[in-house]
């Protein structure tokens, strides 16, 4: 199948404490995410920022945690592995959170079949 090369999700607001999906197998089409930009959206706060991959019918836990990094206030931080993150089953998805400290604005690039 042919890859698509853009952007996975729009600028995904996570509100402290929360998580969201930034990314999800559809129609058995792989994702595959090769960076993630995490900005800290306190100008006063220092919080964290985490990347989940989450089996489909799964839920964000510590056992599917990839990254928690400490974001400072008003900084913007780059994750990108040295391979990308790839989820292969309908309904695979990864997922955002932002700490207690404050809310986090996300944004994922990578490939998309289909």
């Amino acid at each position: 199948m042919a890859l698509s090369r853009a952007q996975l999700s729009d600028v995904t607001v996570v509100s402290a404490g929360s998580t969201q999906a930034i990314a999800t197998v559809a129609g058995g089409n792989k994702v595959f995410v090769k960076s993630i930009m995490a900005h800290n959206t306190s100008g006063v706060t220092t919080t964290t920022a985490q990347v989940y991959v989450v089996p489909n019918g799964g839920s964000v836990a510590t056992s599917n945690r990839m990254f928690n990094v400490t974001v400072e206030p008003d900084e913007t931080i780059y994750i990108e592995p040295a391979y990308p993150i790839t989820i292969e089953t309908t309904g695979d998805s990864v997922q955002v959170g932002a700490g207690s400290g404050s809310g986090v604005n996300f944004f994922a690039t990578g490939d998309q079949e289909g």
